[in-house]
């Protein structure tokens, strides 16, 4: 009887402080939505908490009937203030080509407004083969079932959660808004500093050798 083929690689990014630093952009975004509305936005404590959706970030600052209004506004403005500051996270290149030296598919599945996450990685010179957004948590795990991605690379537990939903590779990052530690507390396969240690860690993955402790 043959042997069953292997699947096909498929590696799942988050792309918020995963694969780039969008909190410049993201800052001058809602500095802008404060000074067009009027409404009073704390953009230096919403930078550090970036990940949930956009929607329950909104309800922080507006009442719930103005929160889907405020929120397509804030998308719009999100173009022409966020693209020019955001940058690759160190090793975010070198990690999505990684992927594809080895013969596999990248998927960027994120919370992001999926125009947007589109616009960024095309900005950021990224190339990915799978843009899913507007997804958190469980229904990024639903994401990476349906592209049959095993590995998912994640700054926050939400993105653990979603890997652990999919029976993915939790891979997490200490770029975002946890530690190293709070990352492995909350599951955590992987833990790396940043994404420069992904393509090691990729390579004794896919050998079967397991992982160094990373950060």
């Amino acid at each position: 009887m043959p042997a069953t083929a292997p699947a096909p690689l498929t590696v799942g990014f988050d792309l918020d402080m995963t694969l780039l630093d969008t909190r410049p952009g993201i800052h001058a975004t809602y500095r802008a939505l404060s000074a067009e509305t009027g409404v009073h936005i704390d953009a230096d404590l919403v930078v550090t908490r970036l990940g949930p959706p956009l929607l329950e970030e909104i309800r922080n600052w507006f009442p719930e009937a103005e929160v889907e209004r405020t929120a397509n506004r804030y998308r719009e403005l999100y173009r022409d203030h966020a693209f020019a500051p955001t940058v690759p996270l160190p090793g975010a290149h070198a990690a999505v080509e990684a992927v594809r030296a080895r013969g596999g598919r990248v998927a960027v599945i994120t919370g992001k407004y999926e125009p947007n996450a589109r616009l960024h990685l095309e900005h950021a010179g990224l190339k990915a083969d799978t843009v899913i957004g507007d997804l958190w948590a469980e229904t990024k795990g639903e994401a990476l079932r349906a592209n049959g991605a095993g590995i998912y690379v994640g700054d926050h537990l939400g993105d653990i959660v979603g890997a652990r939903h999919a029976e993915a590779v939790a891979v997490a990052v200490a770029t975002g808004p946890y530690g190293a530690e709070e990352l492995r507390a909350a599951g955590a396969d992987v833990v790396l500093a940043d994404l420069t240690g992904f393509p090691e860690w990729l390579d004794r993955h896919l050998a079967g050798q397991g992982a160094p402790e990373g950060a």
